[in-house]
């Protein structure tokens, strides 16, 4: 039988290791953020073209004089976070790796690899699919004869949240992924809990997008599907399928 071969940490070392892993998290995105500062307005450009894709003729409005300057660096932010998915998946499998066999430390580099694909999959599908759509309908529903005054703080929160909400929901396969090889979930259960997992996506995408009813749907629906997905990734890689107990 395979051993681990970490000695086992105490309550306060596991706190001392996540603290540790959360700084270098921190620091990434910081690092990142002040890099993309330099480039905000592109940054800005880029993130306006759901906007007019969807809404040509509007225009964004700002009351407060430090709006400007907030706006930048949340942009900055976003960016930073984004591009430092690689070292935050990282971060996580070395928090984890005192508690894994030796096989399944192996598994670092595809899993981070495969982690950032599906994050930037989940971002990009947001971008140019989901907020198009979504600014639209929400558009549509207002009352007729009412002018729209955009203010540019609640478009791009509600952007930034959109695009953290799929890149983070697009893990969902990679998550599955590795609680087959560790053993903790196996296609079978992923298959009985399907009602289950319906009710926490639902749930869950109500929670994370904005209260109307087509942004949820729209998160929903992919995760649903992703967790079927999931539910054939586990079935042909998880541990209980390649290993005789």
């Amino acid at each position: 039988m395979e051993k681990k071969k970490a000695e086992p940490m105490s309550f306060l070392d596991h706190l001392e290791e996540l603290r540790f892993r959360i700084i270098k998290c921190l620091v990434s995105i910081l690092v990142l953020a002040i890099a993309a500062y330099v480039f905000s307005d592109e940054i800005y450009s880029i993130l306006q073209i759901p906007l007019y894709k969807a809404v040509p003729d509007i225009k964004l409005h700002y009351f407060k004089v430090t709006e400007g300057f907030t706006i930048r660096v949340k942009m900055s932010l976003l960016a930073g976070v984004i591009v430092s998915v690689p070292v935050i998946l990282y971060q996580i499998w070395q928090f984890l790796v005192p508690g894994l066999y030796e096989r399944e430390k192996k598994l670092v580099v595809p899993v981070v690899f495969a982690g950032t694909i599906f994050f930037l999959l989940g971002a990009l599908f947001c971008f140019f699919v989901v907020l198009p759509r979504a600014i639209i309908f929400l558009s549509s529903v207002a009352f007729e004869g009412l002018e729209a005054t955009w203010m540019i703080q609640e478009y791009f929160s509600f952007m930034m949240r959109m695009i953290l909400a799929f890149g983070v929901a697009f893990e969902l396969p990679i998550v599955c992924f590795f609680l087959g090889q560790v053993g903790i979930i196996d296609s079978r259960l992923m298959a009985r809990g399907r009602r289950y997992a319906l009710v926490a996506i639902v749930l869950s995408a109500a929670l994370i997008t904005p209260p109307d009813i087509f942004s949820q749907v729209v998160l929903a629906v992919p995760v649903y599907l992703l967790y079927e997905l999931s539910i054939l990734v586990v079935k042909l890689t998880g541990r209980k399928s390649r290993e005789v107990v």
